[in-house]
């Protein structure tokens, strides 16, 4: 299917693997990496949030309480070596939002056609929507509103990409390409994981 899209955008020679990343190096789906450009990719990620929760009621009974904040992550220690984005839980109090923090300490590591995976993963339907329904959750012990199993959270922010994928938020073939590179990513750590520990 990736080969496929990368075909109808006119890259049919290399690897999957190789056009991939000529596609995500393409200056029309890059924000430039000014502050300017980090803002626009903060504004677009508030967007696609945006348009996601609005769907929710359509498809959940119990929506999560609290709002989700979209910042830039700036580290006193730098930002190299750090994912991408993720997903800070709100405080149990509620002095604090949940909160998606978007790593641009380079903008051109995050094509366009890449945002709405990484959203939907880290924020709405995903860790954020799993968290906090969870520790809105009354009559639960304290142990059982917390995120601690890392499986279960990951394992639903997975479910919550091919949720989106169903609800057909992947509107065009990049979007859809997105998706996909991210899940030949997990299928390819698997491999790697299994092995590591295999051997």
């Amino acid at each position: 299917e990736m080969d496929a899209i990368l075909k109808g955008q006119g890259l049919t020679q290399g690897s999957v693997g190789d056009r991939i990343e000529q596609l995500a190096k393409d200056p029309k789906y890059l924000y430039p990496n000014t502050d300017e450009g980090r803002e626009q990719v903060l504004e677009e990620y508030r967007r696609i949030l945006k348009e996601v929760n609005a769907r929710m009621p359509e498809y959940f009974k119990t929506m999560p309480p609290g709002e989700l904040k979209v910042e830039l992550k700036v580290e006193a220690l730098g930002t190299e070596g750090k994912a991408g984005a993720y997903y800070q839980q709100a405080a149990q109090d509620g002095s604090r939002p949940g909160t998606f923090y978007a790593n641009l300490r380079d903008v051109t590591e995050t094509p366009k056609w890449a945002m709405k995976t990484l959203a939907y993963h880290e924020g709405i339907p995903g860790h954020h929507f799993q968290i906090a329904t969870a520790q809105g959750l009354k009559g639960l012990p304290l142990i059982r509103q917390q995120t601690l199993y890392s499986s279960y959270a990951e394992g639903w922010a997975l479910y919550a990409e091919g949720l989106a994928d169903e609800m057909k938020l992947f509107s065009g073939d990049l979007d859809r390409l997105g998706m996909l590179s991210s899940q030949n990513w997990r299928a390819a750590r698997l491999v790697v994981d299994t092995g590591l520990h295999a051997l």
